[in-house]
């Protein structure tokens, strides 16, 4: 029963694999062999689409098709034949199925799931190296800020798919037919939702003056938070170096950098927010929650908050038990000066004349 049970879960999920790159028709746990033509079909557009992909070192020996799906008398001994060296080029883990006898392993329980499911992950390995190129930041294309900004728009979208469950988009989509289906997701999920949800925060329309003035004030406001964390990760540094000086320190050096440099690096004084968040933005977000409220210490309590410190040495300091300087008092002098005797002396300096 649970051999069962976990087939039929590696089916549904491979099921789900499939319908998220586009391919519809899974023929079915119980029809996952190479005697199946549904099955031969299914394999032989994914390898074909890996094929268009450059996910293949060499081109196939066999025509246009990485896999021949043809329905002959000898189709199943081509299929398995071809198949074993697709997967010996894809260098598949399952040593089984990329030897000689990947018929016989094909037979195997939940050798067909497997293979499916191999097949889908480099499939969408593919897709994503292919859209790398659009999504890396890094080698800047000869178009400057531009294509900065044009590379995270594309960032975004591809966000917004996976958020919503869509495929990737194949190269040469145009946008117009993306947006279509963008929309028509959007507004099957909306009905799905509580009545008055996703109100946007900012309400009014936005005509061509109020977006530059929003991308003036975006850009200003980054501008400023970069400088108040850049301030924030110098007082870090500081801080964390001071804890170096103990005595302690040098004997845990070396796993107090281990522990916090990872953590480190990935603190950036770059904020990440765009006017993309802004539009995002719903109206709950402006609702203010105490910092002393449970579910905002559900994310801010931690072991450190129930250690007590223990006795201090006292500094003193402590204005109600220092006492007032009192005055200096001469006594009266025999040489006249009557009139300043027993007077108090304050220093008054002469005026220059």
């Amino acid at each position: 029963m649970e051999g069962a049970a976990a087939e039929a879960r590696e089916g549904a999920a491979v099921a789900r694999d499939l319908r998220a790159l586009g391919y519809e028709g899974f023929p079915g746990a119980e029809a996952l062999s190479p005697a199946c033509p549904d099955f031969r079909a299914l394999c032989a557009r994914l390898a074909a689409e890996l094929a268009a992909l450059g996910a293949l070192e060499r081109e196939p020996e066999w025509g246009a098709g990485a896999l021949s799906d043809g329905d002959g008398p000898g189709a199943e001994a081509a299929f398995v034949r071809q198949l074993a060296g697709l997967l010996r080029e894809l260098h598949c883990p399952v040593r089984a199925l990329g030897s000689g006898d990947c018929g016989a392993a094909l037979r195997e329980p939940g050798a067909g799931l497997r293979l499916l499911r191999f097949l889908c992950s480099e499939l969408q390995a593919a897709r994503l190296l292919r859209l790398r190129p659009r999504l890396d930041p890094g080698p800047a294309p000869p178009g400057g800020e531009g294509a900065e900004e044009g590379a995270g728009m594309v960032q975004e979208l591809v966000l917004t798919l996976q958020a919503l469950g869509l495929p990737r988009p194949t190269p040469g989509t145009p946008a117009s037919r993306l947006l279509r289906e963008l929309h028509a997701k959007i507004s099957g999920l909306l009905p799905s939702l509580p009545p008055e949800s996703l109100q946007p925060l900012l309400g009014s329309p936005l005509d061509a003056p109020r977006w530059e003035a929003l991308a003036s004030l975006s850009q200003s406001l980054r501008a400023q938070y970069c400088c108040r964390r850049r301030l924030l990760l110098r007082r870090l540094d500081l801080t964390t170096s001071a804890f170096h000086w103990s005595e302690r320190a040098e004997v845990q050096g070396e796993a107090m950098k281990a522990a916090l440099i990872p953590i480190r690096e990935a603190l950036t004084p770059e904020v990440d927010v765009s006017i993309a968040h802004v539009l995002a933005a719903r109206a709950d977000l402006s609702r203010l929650v105490p910092a002393t409220s449970k579910a905002a210490r559900r994310g801010t309590c931690c072991a450190i908050n129930k250690v007590l410190m223990g006795d201090v040495p006292d500094r003193g300091g402590r204005p109600d038990e220092l006492e007032a300087p009192m005055p200096s008092w001469q006594s009266r002098r025999e040489d006249g000066g009557g009139r300043q005797a027993g007077r108090q002396r304050w220093g008054r300096k002469k005026k220059k004349k």
